[in-house]
């Protein structure tokens, strides 16, 4: 089982002050088998992309898959792909955007732009949207696609559920089959709000949630590391996934 560091982790404002690059190294000081670059926290594409070749293990693009009329968004599956094949990424991770009833036609166009790039493996994720991050929208889409001949995994993000008012363990036990990824996300309630916390300050069931989900994919460290000391502080949480992940 692999840890990753999801570099959204870093905050937005360390990694513009430095670049997904430092933040790679950070990860990889800290004992981290690869990180996840983020598409939203790029700079310059056009620069930083070809520096980070070979040193991620996923790239996330902030874009759906499908628009808000819930047609296939072709143009934002090829720039993920790009991104995925300048990085030497072997997976690709995207929502499903506004996927819907209309949407259903557009899978065996889908599939034939996957099979044109076969070194990228596409999962998708829930996010924190309606359409694209409660349970009946991923159980509907895991089903469809299915039907379609797509064998697409899914990244579980722990903590997005609540955002939705969902159970994240319910999510876990209806969806488990399809995970190949895992978002490691802790989360505590605020007035007004979810915000992401470490695993263990987490408020949400989040052992049992573990164990309802595989445990020979990797998991990704998607929540704040702040300290004076960044190595030590991520060196400290990777090392925690490793020993809770396998005390699962």
């Amino acid at each position: 089982m692999k840890v990753l560091i999801s570099l959204s982790s870093f905050g937005a404002a360390e990694t513009g002050r430095h670049g997904q690059l430092w933040c790679t190294e950070l990860a990889a000081q800290s004992g981290a088998d690869g990180v996840e670059v983020r598409g939203e926290l790029l700079r310059d594409s056009v620069a930083e992309l070809p520096a980070l070749a070979g040193r991620a293990a996923v790239y996330s693009s902030p874009e759906g898959l499908w628009t808000h009329d819930g047609l296939l968004d072709e143009a934002a599956l090829r720039r993920g792909i790009h991104a995925s094949q300048e990085l030497h990424a072997p997976r690709l991770k995207m929502s499903i955007g506004g996927f819907g009833g209309p949407s259903h036609a557009s899978l065996q166009q889908l599939k034939a732009l996957l099979a044109a790039a076969p070194q990228v493996e596409l999962v998708i994720e829930n996010d924190q949207t309606t359409t694209a991050g409660t349970l009946a929208a991923m159980q509907a889409f895991f089903a469809v696609q299915a039907q379609a001949g797509l064998d697409l995994g899914m990244t579980f993000d722990m903590g997005n559920w609540h955002w939705l008012g969902e159970c994240p363990l319910q999510a876990a036990q209806a969806l488990a089959a399809h995970v190949r990824y895992v978002h490691c996300k802790g989360v505590q309630r605020l007035p007004g709000k979810w915000v992401a916390v470490p695993l263990a300050e987490s408020l949400a069931p989040w052992r049992a949630v573990l164990r309802a989900l595989p445990g020979d994919v990797p998991h990704a460290i998607e929540y704040p590391l702040v300290g004076d000391d960044l190595v030590a502080v991520t060196r400290e949480q990777v090392d925690f996934i490793r020993a809770v992940r396998g005390a699962a």
